[in-house]
């Protein structure tokens, strides 16, 4: 059996002036080139729980065990696309490289595949303001996988879009995943988003934000409305409906 790239255990984070703590004793394996999606209501810490794994919290209890131990490369999505404004989109995705210390011309064929990667290949010289969200949030995407990281955690990256550019960029985010060796941890608030995306869904609940149940999720190569549109789907999305349900029960 291989071995997690990851296990959290015991995770407890508290941020101050808060009654409840916003995660305890948090238990969770990370399997290597999974998608695992972390589904929950608001402020049950499906957010925090991602900034601990990408190391920007540190928990006040319990422990994150790395499989070579040490965390590997991490790429990033947050909720808002954060593109510097005044720059175009090579300098927005060749940002991670020169904090890294590469030079333009030794990142340039990295930048080029990573927009490429997201179809925005043909869009280097443009900036910010003369994209739509959704090519914002590619480029974002783009940046996250320069480093070719290892581990990609995303923030409810699509929270923001219409529905038809939402399900464009889960078929980008699936086309990523099957050419990459990443593990991928998403976190959403959609049921429907959760059952297209995962292999594993994490359900959460709040006060405090614990995991409640894993589900595993069957999959095939059928994606787009093939996958939709199927009896499997439906199913799924009753299963993981129903244990969300149960968390929220809980919660209240």
């Amino acid at each position: 059996m291989t071995a997690p790239l990851a296990s959290l255990r015991d995770l407890s984070l508290r941020f101050p002036g808060q009654g409840a703590a916003a995660l305890d004793g948090v238990r969770l394996d990370l399997v290597p080139g999974e998608t695992l999606c972390l589904l929950g209501p608001s402020g049950c810490g499906k957010s925090s729980l991602l900034r601990l794994v990408a190391g920007l919290e540190r928990p006040d209890s319990g422990e994150i065990r790395w499989r070579d131990g040490a965390a590997p490369t991490i790429g990033f999505v947050f909720q808002e696309p954060t593109l510097m404004p005044w720059a175009d989109l090579f300098a927005n995705v060749y940002l991670p490289l020169r904090l890294a210390g590469l030079s333009r011309r030794e990142a340039a064929p990295r930048v080029e595949a990573a927009l490429a990667r997201v179809g925005l290949g043909d869009r280097l010289k443009a900036l910010p303001r003369q994209l739509s969200g959704g090519m914002k949030m590619r480029a974002s995407i783009a940046r996250a996988l320069v480093d070719e990281p290892s581990l990609l955690l995303l923030d409810e990256p699509f929270a923001a879009l219409d529905e038809i550019t939402r399900w464009q960029l889960n078929d980008v985010l699936l086309d990523l995943r099957r050419k990459s060796a990443a593990t991928v941890v998403f976190v959403t608030h959609s049921v429907y988003e959760s059952a297209y995306l995962a292999d594993r869904v994490a359900i959460m609940h709040a006060r405090p934000g614990r995991i409640d149940s894993i589900l595993t999720l069957e999959r095939g190569e059928t994606r787009g409305l093939g996958l939709r549109r199927s009896p499997g789907f439906a199913a799924d999305c009753a299963r993981i409906a129903e244990g969300l349900q149960r968390a929220m029960g809980q919660a209240a």
